[in-house]
């Protein structure tokens, strides 16, 4: 089973950083493209970044794409969200994405949610001004 863990959130002023790790705890081996989301309060899920099976691909919302940098780590289930320059409108609840591994997600998919299988809990994000 996969079962997607987040961490790394917290409360950080603007202009900071924070890096979130995601790691599938759950035994089973997906490795599939991998991204993370966010959720603003009253606000939809957003894509933020996104990023192929074998890393090669990777894929950024326009609002962070010059600050926030992602990678992944197959030996460790793992996908990692470097945030650089935080501002107050970062702040939200961050949310991690896996597809299955027999999925083919294109560049083009990597932003849309219906290209992911599996969904973590999310970790809070708060950026002070």
């Amino acid at each position: 089973q996969v079962q997607l863990v987040e961490s790394g959130g917290g409360l950080v002023q603007a202009g900071g950083n924070l890096r979130l790790t995601c790691v599938n705890s759950g035994g089973a081996f997906s490795s599939g493209a991998m991204a993370w989301f966010r959720q603003a309060p009253g606000k939809d899920r957003n894509f933020v970044a996104g990023i192929s099976t074998s890393g090669l691909t990777t894929s950024f919302a326009d609002s962070v794409k010059d600050r926030f940098s992602i990678s992944r780590d197959n030996a460790k289930n793992a996908v990692y969200l470097q945030m650089t320059s935080l501002k107050p409108e970062d702040t939200a609840v961050y949310y991690c994405a896996e597809a299955q591994m027999a999925r083919y997600v294109s560049r083009d998919a990597l932003s849309s949610p219906s290209s992911y299988d599996y969904w973590g809990q999310g970790t809070q994000v708060t950026v002070s001004s």
